[in-house]
């Protein structure tokens, strides 16, 4: 999935994130190379052609 180009229907970054099969998963997101807290992902808009990362915790040592 990483450098993946996808086409997406949503527009906001909360309803992407459900459309990727994220939903309420714990994941750190960036826009671009910016940090986008959860609590500003509902109003948040991507631009086409924008970057987003999504970022899942890595348990282990």
């Amino acid at each position: 999935m990483n450098d993946e180009t996808k086409r997406i229907s949503g527009r906001f970054l909360s309803d992407i994130l459900i459309e990727l099969g994220y939903g309420e998963s714990k994941v750190a997101t960036a826009i671009d190379g910016v940090f986008v807290p959860r609590s500003a992902r509902s109003g948040r808009e991507l631009q086409e052609g924008a970057r987003l990362e999504i970022l899942a915790p890595m348990q282990g040592g």
